[in-house]
């Protein structure tokens, strides 16, 4: 054994370093009179003489005593061997069943030091060394609070000065000095760990039984995690992902498997965003060939198979190319019951067919939403933009809500109702985020990294809506995202990349384009030509501003009144309005995607819709380019129809969105702007063919030319009415230029845009989603308004001078049983931590949800956790009766670094840091004492207040 290279080291020897601990731990029956003095005569002997080079080290001078003569610990290390070989010793011989040889190793290399071998060993063994040496028996409970002691009283910090001290400057002081040399992971021993025989540790007396316990060094499940409604810690969320990654960072180093690992926790990221760019195309592709097959259905049936849509059905038919819309494969409900289509009972069973199969499909969607999932309505953009700012809704990004929404996006877009399916994709994309987050360790258990994932799932979203992988980037920096750091950036382009790779490989069109209304423009427009696009950008913030405010003034009325209890009826209802007045229009019995589509149609020679109907002159024309013509009678008439279909879309549209169906309202939006941008553009043009002498049209536009294009005033039109609905500019005209595929109309686009942004924002400066967030009182503070009013943080926090005083914790004076009744008697969400009710002197910060799961696990788990068991949250509690029942130490669920502010802060300061650091509270002291505590619902309703609001509509924290 090693133990014969040292004749010094003798049993009683190795037992004094135990004696130390249990004297200071108090353990007095092992405490004798004679034990330090014994001790210190063979630490004597280690430093002295001959022995001190049997153990290799140098000698800094014989008779150095590093223990005084009160058995505490003075030396400074300098008369200390220069190996590691004393605490090996004493900690192999102390548990009896480790080779020594097995703890030399590590700390061969390590100058002599309680403290530096300390950290040498959580750094060799991780956390839990000191739970392997009391694993071991008594004796290796009482070494480490021996060595334990050595450390600390070689900083020169004294236990004893706990005892002594009963001031709350005292107490602070001590706080501050555990915060410096305690382990949190330090795990007390329990009453089943001693041996026969042996009296158990008392953290409080120094003669009782009882156990003081810090049963948190591993998480708890649950703690740290956040309530339903409630905003998450961001702060908190990115100190925990900084530390993980420093752990896996310093592990890599030491093995070929930690490197590895490293690498793929690294790669994880892509590979999320790989799997939700297929899962994202994929489904976008599915609800595509689905809605669009449902839409046909309620016109007819495939006899090739039922399958097949209209367009499908035909492509293998043998018809001309003017009657490819009639071809005999597909039969109408009147041809398929009656034998025949023409006459007014066809034309009615068609109508009712029509109006039956728009009821079924709506009416299994509202069902569907209601009874599986509630979350699965509306667009979800102002709640994924609730979500991405740090918001907690339980199950609204879920499974269920993804396959509810999946399916009932069919069928709601099926159903003929003034809706889109692009704003939903976005929530589908991101319930396909949240789902595979759980996949990757680093992503289920950080809050703040999963909205970056959710963060690049929009842009998959608007990616497979629009076919614009560019444009869906922009959109979620520009419209839903909250925290946008450069990697998000790059991680969201190509899930968004991946996303439209998906859905081009699917090809649900059949037109190798991602979306229907994929259009290529060929003439060059003229300056000129601003003016009416400049006109489309009023008219579209005008329509934006108008629909804000209706469709909101009709939701509120829907929350507020009993209108609310009927979804299923309003759907039903709003459903029938709509189907028996679009039937008669074809502009608007068509689905609003093949509108579209037709409007961004430049008209070419084998056009057979009406909108194509010009009067031709085939002896001017001059290659593939149709000259200016006059317009013929189908024109005027599709002029008349969409002006209908123009008035009905406006009113339709406002009652539709909001209803307890998946909704989206990009494409409403753009089929109103396109209609009337359509009607504008053949103006244009017939002004410009018959007045081509005109003064504003004879520079440019000569007879026999091709000089205006009605369909770039449509897509000009669709843009600037987009725009002013949901206030986008950038990524809206991104996106409007990836769907056309040119650049040169980069600059109407813009012009409209920034048109009907301004025309909006002087009528009201809230987009669509923020207006619907401010109607459910989600906490989003938005990051592009300014606050300029001067108050202060006094004039905010809470409590108010009327109010009750303000809810604290002390640090440790509490029992289990006031901690329970403070939880139990109100409904915060955190509570301050301070020295004393009478100091206020601030500690730290717990969460609610932390300190229940706590408080409930100790009581399960522990043994002596009792009602009257106080709880503290520094490392060393003050001393208690000999009969107290066992300490709960929760100092690892304590927020020791809260943010705060002094009571003279301006709010103009104080909101900007909860925008920029996403606080959820922020603790208001007044020279160091607690004053109160500002929340996010705080400043949220304090901004209410100052702009004339309501500020009782912020419901959540």
């Amino acid at each position: 054994m090693l133990w014969e290279f040292f004749p010094c080291c003798d049993w009683e020897t190795l037992k004094a370093v135990c004696w130390k601990g249990c004297c200071e731990r108090g353990v007095p029956e092992l405490c004798s009179a004679s034990a330090i003095p014994a001790a210190r005569c063979h630490w004597d002997g280690w430093y002295s003489g001959t022995e001190g080079a049997h153990l290799g080290g140098t000698q800094p001078g014989a008779g150095r005593k590093p223990w005084n003569a009160a058995g505490v610990w003075v030396g400074d290390g300098s008369e200390a061997p220069s190996g590691f070989l004393l605490p090996a010793l004493a900690l192999s011989h102390c548990l009896g069943t480790l080779p020594a040889s097995a703890l030399l190793l590590p700390f061969l290399s390590l100058p002599w030091g309680a403290p530096g071998w300390s950290r040498r060993a959580q750094e060799v063994y991780g956390s839990s060394w000191r739970r392997r040496m009391v694993s071991h028996g008594p004796w290796g409970h009482w070494l480490s609070w021996g060595l334990e002691a050595l450390a600390m009283d070689q900083k020169g910090f004294r236990r004893g000065s706990s005892q002594s001290g009963t001031s709350d400057e005292d107490m602070l002081e001590i706080a501050g000095a555990s915060m410096e040399f305690s382990m949190a992971d330090d795990d007390p021993p329990l009453d089943r760990e001693m041996g026969a025989g042996f009296s158990s540790y008392n953290g409080g007396g120094m003669n009782g039984t009882s156990t003081m316990m810090d049963f948190l060094e591993e998480p708890l499940p649950g703690v740290g995690t956040y309530e339903d409604f409630n905003t998450i810690d961001w702060v908190r969320e990115k100190s925990r992902d900084r530390d993980r990654h420093r752990e896996i960072t310093n592990r890599s180093k030491e093995s070929t498997w930690a490197l590895l690992h490293s690498v793929s926790d690294a790669f994880s990221g892509w590979l999320l965003m790989l799997l939700i760019g297929l899962l994202a195309g994929s489904l976008a592709g599915l609800i595509d060939i689905s809605a669009h097959w449902m839409t046909d259905l309620k016109e007819g049936v495939c006899l090739a198979g039922f399958w097949f849509n209209h367009e499908h059905c035909c492509w293998k038919s043998n018809t001309t190319f003017t009657d490819r819309d009639k071809c005999p494969e597909w039969k109408s409900w009147s041809q398929l019951i009656l034998g025949h289509g023409e006459g007014a009972f066809a034309y009615i069973l068609n109508y009712f067919m029509y109006v039956i199969w728009a009821l079924m499909f709506s009416l299994l969607a509202v069902l569907l939403v209601k009874g599986f999932a509630p979350y699965a309505c509306g667009s979800g953009i102002p709640e994924i933009k609730t979500i991405l700012s740090g918001f907690i809704i339980r199950g609204y990004l879920g499974k269920w809500t993804l396959v509810i929404k999946t399916i009932t996006l069919v069928l709601a877009v099926s159903s003929g109702l003034s809706l889109g399916k692009e704003g939903p994709l976005v929530h589908v994309a991101c319930c396909c985020g949240n789902i595979l987050c759980h996949l990757f360790t680093k992503y289920r258990k950080n809050e703040a990294k999963r909205r970056e994932v959710l963060s690049a799932a929009a842009a998959a979203g608007v990616s497979v809506a629009f076919g614009a992988p560019i444009g869906g980037v922009l959109f979620s920096l520009e419209e839903v995202s909250y925290y946008f750091p450069l990697k998000t950036l790059w991680r969201s382009f190509f899930a968004a990349l991946v996303a439209a790779f998906t859905l081009r490989s699917i090809n649900p069109f059949g037109n190798s384009r991602l979306v229907l209304f994929y259009v290529e423009f060929h003439m060059p427009w003229h300056l000129l030509e601003l003016v009416p696009f400049i006109l489309l950008g009023i008219f579209g913030g005008l329509w934006g501003a108008f629909f804000i405010r209706s469709n909101i003034a009709w939701c509120r009325r829907r929350k507020t009144t009993r209108l609310g209890k009927y979804p299923v009826l309003e759907v039903i209802v709003v459903t029938a309005i709509t189907a028996i007045l679009a039937f008669p229009n074809e502009y608007t019995r068509m689905s609003t995607s093949e509108l579209i589509s037709e409007l961004f149609n430049d008209c070419g020679i084998l056009d057979s819709s009406k909108l194509c109907e010009y009067v031709n002159d085939f002896n001017s024309t001059k290659g593939d380019d149709l000259p200016d013509r006059a317009a013929g009678p189908g024109v005027y008439t599709a002029m008349w129809q969409l002006a209908l279909a123009l008035i009905m879309k406006v009113f339709i549209t406002i009652f539709t969105f909001g209803m307890k169906v998946p909704s989206g309202l990009f494409i409403p939006s753009m089929a109103v702007g396109a209609i009337a941008g359509r009607l504008l553009g053949v103006a244009v043009e017939q002004l410009a063919f018959y007045h081509h002498d005109w003064a504003i049209f004879s520079g440019w536009c000569s007879p026999g030319a091709d000089c205006i294009t009605p369909g770039l005033y449509a897509m000009v039109g669709a843009a600037a009415c987009l725009g002013g609905v949901t206030r986008m500019t950038v990524s809206l005209v991104v996106i409007m230029f990836e769907l056309t595929g040119g650049l040169e109309y980069i600059v109407p686009l813009m012009a409209a845009a920034m048109t009907s942004k301004w025309v909006a924002d002087a009528i009201g400066r809230e987009g669509i989603y923020d207006a619907h967030i401010r109607l459910n009182g989600y906490p989003f503070l938005e990051a592009k308004e300014e606050f300029s009013h001067k108050t202060r943080a006094m004039d905010v926090m809470r409590p108010r001078k009327s109010d009750p005083p303000l809810t604290v914790i002390t640090q440790d004076t509490m029992t289990v049983e006031d901690v329970e009744t403070i939880v139990t008697s109100t409904t915060y969400s955190g509570y301050p931590v301070v020295v004393s009710r009478t100091s206020q002197r601030l500690v730290g910060f717990v969460l609610r949800r932390d300190l229940i799961i706590s408080i409930e696990n100790a009581r399960k788990k522990q043994d002596g956790i009792v009602s009257t068991s106080i709880i503290c949250f520094t490392d060393y509690c003050p001393p208690l009766p000999p009969s107290s029942p066992s300490v709960l130490k929760l100092r690892s669920i304590l927020d020791l670094s809260p943010f705060t502010v002094t009571d003279e802060t301006p709010m103009e300061i104080v909101v900007d840091i909860f925008r920029k650091l996403g606080l959820r509270q922020c603790l208001v002291t007044h020279n160091g004492k607690l004053l109160g505590i500002i929340t996010k619902k705080d400043v949220l309703k304090h901004i209410a207040q100052m702009a004339n609001q309501d500020p009782d509509s912020i419901l959540f924290n």
